[in-house]
């Protein structure tokens, strides 16, 4: 099984909790991470919930684009395998191939599925991609196949997630976006905190339960442990380049996880109606057969499990890890 394993993006948030799981798990991770997005109390803490496994964690603040380090880094040890959350495309796969180092887990999105036409999403859908960061991830799945095929030693496993929330259930790591969020919870967490006085829904008409989008959920540890099976897979001598979603299978709207989320904090979440945001599907969620079978990976987690551990970590540390230290 491989064991030392480095992980680009690995200060992170789901990076951040998949490193956890890879240590309680024995593995040794070596985190590379330039911090443009993240912050390095997040390795802390990820050391400090490790307890005595934390010494199997290293740490490099290092920008992946930055080749003649990266090749030092790939010198100084040997790679089982990568694991790359990092969200700017590098030159890390020829590095790694210079090493000897052939075995790739891959973030990618269920964002490839654009907008489809049935749900659940299966792994045989087409792609396309109807937004830039869906056509990103689109582009680097190819070029992993393009690996592939011209070099069939690699192993690389694709892994499309829904909609990642939630946090470690100590609250002591979590998300913690820099600047404007992107996604629903972070948005919902910082209304309930106090931080936004309210939270715009984008598009109430749509063809759903209560007119609002539908998401496939899932908690953060999960994703996580769908790391840590997805890199036993790799030693599985029929893998090739191979894709698997990771969600729960369940959709959940908008309007359902506010009201989940006010369960769980307490608190009431102001809503402002807005028009639809183009690039948007109206219902996106997984089919997990594949990964329940050849990954033997469930998410085990639903919407109140997520809600409360996000709260758990919003209400300790209200402005991220730029809080002062949380109440354990």
């Amino acid at each position: 099984m491989s064991r030392n394993i480095l992980v680009t993006g690995g200060a992170g948030y789901i990076g951040s909790h998949t490193v956890l799981q890879l240590l309680l798990g024995g593995y040794k991770a070596v985190v590379v991470d330039n911090l443009d997005n993240s912050s390095e109390t997040s390795i802390n803490r990820v050391r400090e919930l490790a307890g005595k496994h934390g010494s199997n964690l290293i740490f490099h603040q290092m920008d992946l684009r930055d080749k003649p380090a990266l090749e030092k880094l790939f010198a100084s040890q040997t790679f089982d395998a990568v694991i790359h959350f990092a969200g700017l495309k590098a030159v890390g796969e020829k590095v790694m191939a210079a090493h000897g180092c052939k075995k790739l887990v891959f973030s990618s999105s269920a964002t490839v599925y654009g907008w489809p036409k049935v749900v659940p999403c299966t792994e045989e859908f087409p792609i396309c991609a109807m937004n830039p960061y869906g056509q990103t991830k689109l582009f680097i799945e190819e070029m992993c196949r393009d690996i592939y095929k011209s070099d069939s030693e690699w192993k690389i496993i694709l892994l499309r997630y829904f909609n990642p929330v939630g946090a470690h259930s100590s609250g002591y790591i979590g998300e913690d976006p820099r600047g404007i969020p992107n996604n629903l919870m972070p948005f919902v967490q910082q209304v309930a905190v106090g931080r936004r006085p309210e939270l715009t829904v984008f598009g109430t008409d749509y063809g759903t339960k209560d007119g609002t989008g539908v998401r496939d959920y899932i908690h953060v540890v999960d994703l996580a442990d769908g790391h840590i099976a997805a890199l036993s897979k790799l030693s599985d001598p029929s893998i090739g380049c191979e894709v698997y979603n990771l969600g729960t299978g369940k959709g959940t709207s908008v309007l359902e996880m506010v009201a989940a989320f006010e369960k769980a904090s307490g608190k009431e979440i102001p809503i402002v109606k807005a028009g639809r945001r183009p690039g948007d599907a109206e219902i996106v969620y997984a089919s997990t057969e594949k990964a329940e079978r050849e990954l033997n990976w469930k998410a085990k987690y639903g919407i109140d499990e997520m809600c409360q551990d996000q709260w758990n970590w919003a209400s300790k540390n209200p402005y991220g890890y730029g809080s002062p230290e949380p109440t354990k």
